[in-house]
């Protein structure tokens, strides 16, 4: 009984350590994921300057990939990645899927890769193998770059999204998160994680597009909500909907109260004849 006591107190003691340690590797982990965040500087334009390849290996200036009156969906990526990367651009391509709004049509995205070895064949991999299911117009508005550390990092820095490679794999640390862009190039919206709300990307396009995109409901439902920081979503504005609401409810009362005229002018009308 004693060596089988013995033998409990000294696997309880391995496994209270044992998951100490794991504790202790999971909570600084994210401290250093939380070292490379992202500094949001909305408002400030990306460098329409900086030069990349193209997955057909041209070289293009990002202000060229720009149309006018279409809003950008910016995602910084590497191909390689062995799994982040991967999740953001499923997520993008979900909800680029679940919007009635297009690329080509509506608005252009632009992937490129933080790291300045992946090439314009990854790139032309990478952009076959995700958007196989798109159709060729909207292939084409979707751009996969490769470009040189000192353009990368031009576009990075502008943005605020900090990355760091780890020496001992080859892989880059970063966080998840796309940007909004005007069709000048002005950035308009951070979105984050690895999954997106079709109500949120769609709000955030339309913002970027300066309300120059969508439908007339789409307009007058947008009017009704605005970005929460601390949610990090679209929130409903009390005040607009008010607003709305009066409105709808006078043009109701102007069609019922036309109504009655209308039949009050053709009773006496009948009464004449």
């Amino acid at each position: 009984m004693r060596r089988f006591a013995l033998l409990a107190v000294v696997g309880l003691t391995v496994l209270l350590t044992s998951q100490a340690a794991q504790a202790q590797l999971n909570r600084e982990q994210p401290d250093a994921l939380q070292e490379l965040g992202i500094d949001e500087n909305l408002g400030e334009t990306i460098p329409l300057d900086a030069v990349f390849a193209t997955s057909e290996g041209d070289s293009v200036r990002l202000g060229d990939l720009l149309e006018e009156g279409k809003p950008v969906l910016l995602n910084p990526l590497y191909y390689d990645c062995p799994m982040l990367c991967g999740l953001v651009i499923d997520g993008v391509i979900n909800v680029v899927n679940d919007l009635s709004w297009k690329p080509g049509k509506d608005f252009v995205v632009i992937s490129f890769s933080i790291d300045p070895q992946e090439d314009a064949t990854l790139a032309r991999t990478s952009k076959q193998n995700y958007l196989k299911n798109l159709t060729e117009s909207e292939r084409d508005s979707w751009h996969f770059l490769t470009g040189k550390k000192s353009q990368i990092d031009k576009v990075v820095q502008s943005v605020g999204f900090q990355y760091k490679e780890i020496q001992e794999t080859g892989e880059y640390a970063h966080s998840a998160a796309i940007m909004l862009l005007s069709p000048e190039g002005k950035i308009t919206r951070y979105l984050y994680g690895i999954s997106y709300d079709e109500f949120n990307v769609r709000n955030a396009l339309y913002e970027a597009a300066d309300g120059n995109i969508g439908s007339t409901i789409d307009k007058v439902v947008m009017y009704c909500y605005q970005y929460d920081p601390e949610s990090g979503s679209y929130a409903p504005v009390a005040i607009n909907i008010m607003k709305l609401g009066g409105l709808a409810t006078l043009i109701i009362l102007g069609i019922f109260l036309g109504m009655l005229w209308l039949r009050e002018k053709r009773r006496k009308s009948n009464l004449n004849n």
